[in-house]
């Protein structure tokens, strides 16, 4: 029995070690066979795949950056409403920094901007009150709004 588990073994070693089989990369022929290790399907060997190129085929999108449009429209939703206060969220894998302006009744908007700083900058050149999103979250208001427009109050 011993002899037999010994066999085993070193059958095993010398499959999952290489050097002991003789392997010849690239010449053999497409259809024979030829050796591998016990764990080789689990090693990695260059293999990953790097994201694709091509964006279409993907359908992946490319992030644009905040733009002069976008200044203009944060500036014209803290002129005409009251009560607005500033979100300033985060940049994540997926989206650049935003700035979430949130008015008393719970109307928002949402655009990007260059950065975390220029966000708190801008709702202090305006009076707006600003804070972290990602410590403080987004207001109830703000969902109420989405709520009641869902609902077709708005």
């Amino acid at each position: 029995m011993q002899r037999v588990g010994a066999t085993i073994f070193a059958l095993f070693a010398s499959l999952s070690t290489p050097g002991r089989a003789e392997v010849r990369r690239g010449e053999d022929a497409p259809g024979t066979m030829s050796a591998m290790g016990l764990f080789d399907r689990f090693r990695r060997s260059g293999r990953t795949s790097r994201p694709s190129r091509n964006a279409e085929r993907t359908g992946s999108t490319t992030v644009r950056a905040s733009d002069g449009e976008d200044v203009r429209h944060l500036e014209r939703f803290v002129t005409t409403k009251q009560g607005v206060e500033g979100f300033v969220e985060p940049r994540t894998a997926v989206n650049d920094v935003t700035l979430l302006l949130v008015a008393h009744d719970g109307e928002w908007t949402r655009r990007r901007v260059p950065s975390v700083k220029w966000a708190h900058d801008f709702a202090n050149r305006h009076q707006v009150p600003s804070y972290d999103a990602a410590v403080v979250g987004v207001p109830q208001r703000m969902r109420d709004y989405n709520r009641r427009k869902k609902a077709g109050g708005i």
